[in-house]
């Protein structure tokens, strides 16, 4: 059974941060987020947020959730507080995009995805690929109720049960169905330019999990 989680802590406070921030907010969780910057950057978000959220340090924001948010690009060398996410589970909604991030040879040719990456970045954490083909303001356009017809759905991979429990609970609470797409190695289905990424506007658990089965390696990056 998973833990209490009470606070989240989110790593990365642009629109995909603080649009995660806002449905945190909305279904009773604290939060604790930060910029690659310092908090005092932050007074205007978390005046808009409200309370129940507070600005830190990339370090203190991981030391203070129970879970946390990775909203920020990968990079090749690890920018993370590893320590402090020791032992937590980690949402990774990064996407590779090449023009942004630079060409990562390993993720080009198919030998590793970017979330295999973030999980040797961090690996006394349990990291999971979430929320990472939805655009951040469909987090509240496309939430519905549970049993609500044609429900969105989001895919979730991770290398741990764990993890994919606590997503699949987020996204229920945030207002969407899951589709388990693990391990990580397989989360490449959902990326850039696949079926999942191109229907992101909506698609049901069912029609998710049939653009997952349709993807195909070798579709060229943006």
């Amino acid at each position: 059974m998973t833990a209490a989680i009470k606070t989240i802590g989110i790593i990365g406070a642009g629109e995909v941060g603080g649009q995660l921030a806002r449905a945190a907010l909305t279904s009773g969780y604290g939060v604790v987020i930060a910029n690659s910057r310092a908090p005092e950057t932050l007074t205007d978000l978390i005046e808009d947020l409200g309370p129940g959220a507070r600005a830190a340090t990339a370090s203190d924001a991981a030391a203070a959730g129970d879970i946390v948010i990775v909203a920020a690009p990968l990079s090749l060398t690890n920018t993370l507080p590893v320590d402090e996410l020791a032992g937590k589970v980690v949402l990774d909604t990064n996407n590779y995009m090449a023009w942004r991030d630079g060409h990562f040879p390993m993720v080009d040719s198919g030998e590793k995805t970017e979330h295999e990456l973030r999980q040797e970045h961090l690996p006394r954490s349990k990291v999971a690929k979430a929320f990472t083909h939805i655009q951040a303001p469909r987090l509240f356009l496309s939430a519905s109720p549970p049993g609500t017809p044609r429900r969105h759905a989001l895919s979730v991979s991770s290398d741990f049960p764990e993890a994919v429990e606590v997503v699949t609970r987020l996204y229920d609470e945030f207002g969407f169905d899951t589709v388990d797409n693990s391990p990580l190695r397989e989360s490449w289905r959902s990326g850039p330019g696949q079926p999942a990424w191109n229907a992101h506007a909506h698609q049901t658990r069912e029609e998710l999990a049939a653009n997952l089965a349709a993807a195909k390696r070798g579709i060229p990056r943006p």
